[in-house]
């Protein structure tokens, strides 16, 4: 009796055991079900909210950040007064040179030369300082421009004056009338600016706009750039018009070359 007792305790036991093993598969099939479909979902956000910020209008069509557009590096750091002390110190400089120049009206020629006074009586007393400290004389440092430096300079200065000439050739062409005209006009308004400021005074505005214009445009990038949108369309309206009513009937010029037979 004790024994047919005990055997359907066993096959009890068994059978707690795997319907206790198949519960736990199903457990983690489902969970890992669930796993992916919170990664598909998340996947399918993220690929959604990527679309979204692609659709995004940017000004001048700009697909890159506002620092990368600089050129990055240190430049790029100092108009985006990255480095505080840096920025402030470099238009610290430009704004004295203004004021130098410009306000106080002091030549270049003459700060050259008084600068060349004064260093030249600094290095004559330091070298010469033997007699009143009975020491050896200082080593008067040697200043020499390296010549990578200036062909560099002058290789770069080269590949962008030549490019503004291939943009310039192709402007003149013709083909693009957009281009011409927007060029024109950009160029009168450089003339009409040039009239009111010399060219030091130019100069120093178009540094204090490098210096504060990309910085308030990533503060604000968001709302300028629907703005920008909007204005945009307005202006491709109105030049729709005009297009259609007096720049459609202006000859152009021929639109491919002539192919050499």
């Amino acid at each position: 009796m004790a024994e047919h007792v005990e055997e359907p305790k066993h096959h009890e036991s068994l059978m707690e055991k795997i319907t206790d093993t198949i519960h736990g598969h199903g457990d983690s099939s489902s969970s890992s079900s669930d796993s992916d479909d919170d990664s598909k979902k998340k996947s399918a956000a993220a690929s959604s909210s990527s679309s979204t910020k692609a659709k995004i209008w940017r000004l001048f069509g700009r697909e890159k950040p506002v620092h990368q557009v600089l050129g990055g590096g240190k430049p790029a750091d100092l108009f985006l007064w990255r480095n505080k002390k840096a920025s402030a110190a470099v238009l610290g400089t430009v704004t004295a040179i203004w004021v130098l120049f410009e306000l106080l009206e002091y030549h270049l020629l003459t700060l050259v030369c008084h600068c060349l006074i004064l260093s030249l009586a600094v290095l004559f007393l330091w070298s010469n300082a033997t007699t009143f400290i009975k020491k050896s004389p200082p080593h008067i440092p040697q200043v020499s421009i390296p010549e990578d430096l200036t062909v560099n300079i002058a290789l770069a200065l080269r590949c962008e004056i030549n490019r503004a000439f291939a943009v310039l050739r192709e402007i003149a062409s013709g083909r693009e009338l957009k281009k011409f005209l927007v060029v024109i006009a950009g160029l009168w308004l450089f003339s009409i600016v040039g009239s009111c400021f010399n060219f030091l005074t130019l100069l120093y505005i178009t540094f204090v706009l490098l210096h504060t214009v990309p910085l308030l445009y990533e503060k604000y990038e968001d709302k300028i750039d629907s703005f920008a949108e909007k204005a945009t369309a307005e202006i491709k309206k109105h030049y729709a018009v005009v297009n259609e009513k007096y720049l459609s009937k202006i000859p152009r010029g021929p639109l491919k070359d002539k192919k050499h037979q």
